[in-house]
């Protein structure tokens, strides 16, 4: 039996079939007993900007506590979600994983928070955007393969990774910007990976936030949703409170959320009734909550935006973290020859500020406190 055949065999028709990828930007021989998605998955697990992951934050900085979660551990979870969702769909689960596990490549140092002081920092030099550097870097600054800059990824899996992008980037990204020009659609795959990340960063940011005691019980039952199930956790187990209440309710949400979206996904497929991926490409968006759900996570989503993400000691750490960025940036640009000297270009300021977002982005947190010491502090000589 044809290898690729039967990674592909127990696929919906509108599914990414493997053996039917856009193929790589570069030509390659097959990848062997793997399928397309799984060598792109696998390179991705094996490139440096993947082990950065675990240093880069989430919502706490990473020294804050073991057990918060990071980048590299959202990552993960949103690969989780994503294979389980797939898998309901008949869709191809190794090309969620490939997705799920680059889709945070390209971003910055201290979580939204760098992101946001990189792109008014390169305001002048084409703006920054973490999704379209994920691509940037598995296209070209990964430096793994003697044959090529990048990973070379198949065109399924950098295009899940660009959920996001500016007209004018996508005007210059050819056949994989066209859908941002046009308003067709990427992948069920890319769809479904980017409501994945939405189910898995809804509910651990719960548990961090509970964790940090920056948000309390009390607080969490002004969510309907949160407080629904959490009745029905009380009335499953009377008695249990702790962590173990806390997981029940958070695993029951997950729950909910997922069993949802198969089931409104399942029926907008049905009514759509694509027959290839190209219809799918042609058609509305089809994986999606329901009305009811997606008022409730928005709903979810904006407490946490209100009592977690703009919480006062939370903003002390977006203070600090702008200040580092920015003053690691505008260091850069007036000194150059600050950086290691694989980021220095001369005579062309866009292509040099454009290598700085480059350095900066790819740091750690860690890394940037310490880099910001070794430049300002008088006690690093």
């Amino acid at each position: 039996m044809n290898a690729t055949w039967s990674f592909d065999a127990s696929l919906a028709p509108f599914a990414a079939h493997s053996s039917q990828s856009r193929g790589r930007r570069h030509i390659e021989p097959g990848p062997g007993s793997r399928s397309e998605y799984q060598r792109d998955r696998d390179r991705i697990i094996h490139s440096t900007a993947f082990r950065r992951l675990e240093y880069k934050t989430q919502v706490f900085l990473n020294h804050e506590g073991d057990l918060f979660r990071t980048r590299l551990t959202h990552s993960i979870e949103v690969a989780q979600i994503g294979r389980t969702l797939a898998r309901s769909l008949r869709l191809n689960e190794d090309l969620v994983e490939a997705t799920a596990l680059a889709h945070d490549l390209g971003h910055t140092p201290f979580g939204h928070v760098g992101q946001d002081v990189l792109n008014d920092c390169m305001k002048d030099f084409g703006g920054f955007e973490h999704n379209l550097q994920s691509l940037r870097v598995v296209d070209h600054l990964e430096e793994h393969y003697g044959a090529f800059d990048g990973l070379n990824l198949t065109f399924e899996t950098r295009e899940g990774i660009l959920k996001h992008c500016s007209l004018n980037n996508a005007r210059q990204l050819g056949e994989l910007g066209q859908r941002f020009i046009d308003r067709s659609q990427p992948s069920l795959e890319a769809q479904l990976t980017n409501l994945a990340d939405e189910i898995a960063y809804n509910n651990h940011d719960i548990d961090d936030g509970l964790r940090s005691g920056l948000l309390t019980m009390k607080q969490m039952e002004e969510v309907e949703l949160f407080a629904r199930l959490r009745r029905q956790v009380e009335q499953q187990y009377p008695g249990l409170a702790g962590r173990r209440a806390l997981y029940e309710t958070i695993r029951l949400m997950i729950t909910a959320m997922t069993a949802d979206l198969v089931e409104t996904s399942a029926q907008r497929i049905l009514d759509a009734n694509p027959q290839t991926i190209d219809d799918v490409r042609a058609g509305p968006p089809l994986i999606r909550f329901s009305d009811t759900m997606r008022a409730e996570t928005t709903a979810l989503k904006r407490f946490l935006y209100a009592n977690l993400y703009r919480h006062f000691q939370v903003n002390r750490m977006r203070v600090k973290a702008s200040r580092i960025v920015r003053e690691l940036f505008q260091a850069f640009l007036d000194d150059p020859v600050l950086l290691p000297n694989d980021y220095q270009v001369e005579g062309d300021p866009i292509k040099q500020a454009r290598k700085i977002a480059d350095y900066i982005a790819g740091m750690t947190d860690r890394y940037a406190i310490r880099e910001h010491r070794r430049i300002f502090s008088l006690d690093h000589f």
